[in-house]
């Protein structure tokens, strides 16, 4: 017996509940105005989904390994003396955004676009680096949440490393890119920026819900 790539969850369908592959999943929502499902990569992950409200799944990757119960007791929950901040891009390269939000109250801090030409990782970049100038100017204490692994590698090299080659249509968001590495190159900062662990907490506060 073949294994499972993914188990899908239907939360509203002709027939609801898990099914162990597309085609039965395709049948249990056929015609079916409304319908809720989505595919988890696990059964556990699937049967937890389906016990609990797809609004808290829509939208929302799925294709994340399911941590344990010592694995979240180890990595414990976000430190809300924090912001957070992320970016959004339809396309790749594509319409851009970004923003910083307080982590606790998602409370919206900054945020820049949409521009015309970006990347997911220059947004990320840009956010960072933004949330770093807006806490030093606020002679805040808090700490920077990113998901991005690739910003913050950017951040310490003080350089955005992007393919994206510069044209007329994105001339304003490399503009900002050398602001940004000029801003890291001439100033100090003591916040500590902290990768935001999305398998045991779900999307960063500043996530735009675009996936």
């Amino acid at each position: 017996m073949a294994k499972n790539d993914k188990f899908y969850t239907v939360w509203k369908g002709l027939k609801p509940g898990i099914h162990q592959n597309w085609k039965d999943c395709k049948a249990a929502i056929a015609n079916f105005k409304g319908a809720q499902y989505k595919s988890f990569p696990t059964f556990e992950a699937a049967k937890k989904a389906f016990n609990g409200n797809y609004d808290d799944y829509k939208g929302k990757k799925s294709n994340a390994s399911v941590l344990t119960k010592d694995q979240l007791i180890k990595i414990g929950t976000p430190n809300f003396n924090s912001i957070s901040v992320d970016a959004a891009s339809s396309g790749n390269p594509g319409i851009m955004e970004y923003r910083g939000v307080d982590t606790k109250t998602k409370k919206e801090l900054f945020r820049q676009g949409p521009f015309k030409q970006g990347t997911n990782n220059i947004g990320e970049f840009l956010a960072l680096v933004h949330g770093l100038a807006y806490l030093k100017q606020h002679n805040s204490n808090r700490i920077i949440y990113t998901d991005s692994r690739t910003a913050m590698s950017w951040v310490r090299k003080k350089k955005c490393n992007s393919k994206l080659t510069e044209s007329p249509k994105n001339k304003d968001v490399y503009d900002l890119v050398r602001r940004a590495e000029n801003w890291l190159k001439t100033n100090t900062y003591s916040t500590v920026i902290v990768k935001w662990e999305t398998k045991a907490w779900g999307e960063i506060p500043a996530d735009f819900g675009r996936k």
